[in-house]
């Protein structure tokens, strides 16, 4: 399907999901999407090799594509266009920023061990942004934010796995953000996250370029 186009801003958007049983034939179903920054591929790449010692446990590595940074968490959303235009005149009042990564190790907590994930500086421009885009999406948010980027989920044993096979290391990653993400949440039984749009940091909403995601890579 030809992308959309509105305000010069262009949205892929995926077919409407038709439910055939009921009366409202022409009405699309809710997708479970989220705002997030899409992860430069080397980092991407780095992180998920940094990962390769857990595939001997019951753990789901995340796709080296799928690897990015949650803004806003999922919500159900009828309107693409709509969501995509809020989040559009958000970015476009936010310059780019460089985004850092710290640390690799478990978390959020020793006793709650579910994630292997890389900590990112929580800067003043990335916090300001989250705040924004939550507002603008009308979501709240009483957890401390700690921006991360998860490469594994642990299912169960966390705590034993962590001790089996002990990640605790500084990294010293860095990447140019130029644009967020309006991320599709696979369906159920699904893999594989969707990008439906891509918006410009201080660009304005009639401006719509793919995003740069210029990075430097340390170890």
């Amino acid at each position: 399907m030809a992308p959309l186009s509105s305000s010069n801003t262009t949205i892929n958007e995926p077919p409407n999901e038709i439910d055939d049983a009921k009366p409202s034939m022409n009405a699309p179903r809710p997708m479970r999407v989220f705002v997030g920054i899409r992860i430069a591929s080397a980092i991407a790449s780095e992180l998920t090799r940094l990962a390769r010692d857990l595939e001997q446990f019951p753990v789901r590595l995340v796709a080296m594509g799928d690897v990015h940074l949650t803004l806003v968490p999922p919500w159900n959303e009828s309107s693409i266009l709509e969501a995509t235009e809020k989040i559009g005149s958000v970015a476009g009042g936010f310059c780019g920023f460089t985004l850092g990564f710290r640390h690799l190790g478990y978390g959020p907590n020793p006793e709650r061990t579910r994630l292997l994930w890389a900590e990112c500086d929580a800067t003043s421009e990335l916090t300001a942004l989250r705040a924004a885009l939550l507002q603008a999406c009308g979501k709240t948010e009483e957890r401390a934010f700690r921006p991360h980027v998860t490469v594994a989920r642990l299912r169960e044993s966390g705590r034993m796995i962590a001790m089996r096979c002990p990640i605790d290391r500084e990294i010293s990653f860095t990447q140019q953000v130029d644009s967020i993400e309006l991320f599709r949440s696979p369906p159920s039984a699904g893999v594989g996250y969707q990008i439906l749009a891509s918006l410009p940091l201080g660009a304005g909403p009639a401006s719509r370029n793919s995003p740069t995601n210029g990075f430097a890579v340390q170890t």
